[in-house]
């Protein structure tokens, strides 16, 4: 009897024992250790061509935001399916060619690109460019001068939408980094049509990660038509719409729109303001892997607190192999993030209410508080939706080797990346004398 998960039907539990893509990750856990992160191909695929079914008949270009999850076999996994990548730095672009990837599907945003970035990212011929500063705009010029080849442009207009998301992965206000104000961006084009070196093909946007409502991509899609009209008034004409990716994903009771949902609407106004003929570019990240993989990890002591402890705010901790280095979103975001039993306990053993965290020497070293488990020393626990911002933003705080990654394929488990060993931390490090 196959039990599904809510949200993830590729995790279900079967006699007891949670399994994704049929294959027992408890069982997992102890052939390749803990930590561990595992993922679905299945489900990147199927999440993949739901853009592309709602694509289906546009001129289009559906980029990975690789930021999410950069393993050389997730980008694999994509580039078999045809897309290309949306990359924020020259070893972002390094990965995409190192995993089959092709360059001229490559979309290169960031606002921090280097003058060697940006000259491989000519040599290798990037698709476009998208352009975050007037800074940026006038460096590129010189760049693509020197090399001797055009730099294909958009600007990435900031267009003041609240997405109503967490602070952190909001990108489209006023306050925020990312792009050039919406007021700036006729005479920045107008600058970009006259510099040498460059050609203008696009207009882009992108206002934050996790959104789970429509409206906000209809208020900004509306203000870059208004600009896209402007713009070509003025006689500089744009080949593509990019309006970037961002739609959330469920970690617990959040109901984002579907691919098909956002896109179809994106489509219907885009149409209605006479602009369909337009290739469109977009840029999921997060809801093409974040429900495609789990983080598991090892329960290694249990430390309850005395009843007048808990009375005086006393915690029952929960203390696991994995770490806020290996996943930072809980820390650093407090990010909610489903925690479950891999070995489901009798329905009558005692569960208790705890903090589940890890070994750094932090206390904000948790991945998730005030958890109902059934749990004991040497179980293995499966941290959900974790395809997403969890590897990519590992690190080796207290010289702690990154996690392992498997990736479930046709059935049967890939090792695709190895475990870091503690040697292999301080290789590059060099003693005095």
């Amino acid at each position: 009897m196959m039990t599904p998960l809510p949200g993830a039907p590729h995790l279900a539990y079967a006699h007891g024992r949670l399994s994704l893509d049929g294959l027992d990750l408890q069982q997992l856990g102890k052939a390749f250790g803990t930590p561990l992160y595992v993922y679905s191909a299945q489900a990147m695929r199927a999440a993949a061509r739901a853009y592309q079914a709602a694509l289906v008949g546009r001129p289009h270009l559906l980029c990975y935001a690789m930021k999410a999850n950069s393993n050389l076999a997730v980008l694999q996994t994509f580039a078999q399916l045809g897309l290309g990548f949306d990359i924020v730095s020259g070893g972002e672009l390094q990965r995409v060619l190192a995993a089959g990837g092709d360059p001229s599907k490559v979309v290169f945003s960031g606002v921090g690109k280097t003058r060697a970035e940006m000259q491989a990212a000519l040599r290798h011929g990037v698709r476009c460019f998208n352009v975050e500063s007037q800074a940026e705009l006038e460096v590129l010029s010189e760049v693509a001068q020197h090399e001797g080849r055009p730099a294909r442009v958009s600007l990435r207009v900031n267009p003041d939408v609240d997405a109503g998301t967490h602070p952190y992965i909001s990108t489209g206000l006023k306050g925020n980094k990312f792009g050039v104000a919406h007021d700036r961006a006729l005479a920045l084009y107008a600058q970009a049509r006259a510099l040498k070196g460059l050609e203008v093909v696009g207009i882009d946007c992108h206002i934050g990660s996790q959104i789970t409502d429509i409206a906000p991509y209809l208020d900004a899609l509306d203000r870059v038509l208004d600009l896209v009209e402007a713009i070509e008034a003025e006689g500089t004409a744009l080949h593509h719409l990019d309006l970037g990716g961002g739609l959330g994903i469920t970690y617990t009771d959040e109901q984002p729109p579907s691919a098909q949902a956002l896109v179809g609407a994106m489509l219907q106004r885009i149409d209605a303001r006479g602009h369909g003929h337009r290739e469109l570019l977009l840029e999921p990240g997060r809801s093409l892997v974040g429900n495609a993989g789990v983080l598991l990890t090892e329960v290694l002591y249990l430390k309850t607190a005395q009843a007048d402890e808990v009375a005086q705010g006393g915690r029952h901790f929960c203390v696991v192999d994995a770490a806020m280095n290996d996943l930072m979103r809980p820390a650093m975001y407090q990010a909610w993030m489903g925690i479950v039993e891999c070995q489901q306990a009798p329905a009558d053993a005692p569960r208790r209410t705890w903090d589940v965290v890890g070994p750094v020497c932090e206390s904000g070293d948790w991945l998730g508080k005030d958890r109902e488990l059934a749990v004991k020393a040497g179980d293995t626990l499966a941290v959900l939706s974790a395809g997403a911002y969890g590897m990519t933003m590992s690190s080796n705080y207290n010289t702690r080797g990154r996690a392992a990654e498997v990736m479930i394929d046709s059935g049967r488990a890939h090792l695709v990346r190895e475990r870091e060993q503690p040697e292999q931390l301080f290789a590059g490090e060099r003693l005095i004398g």
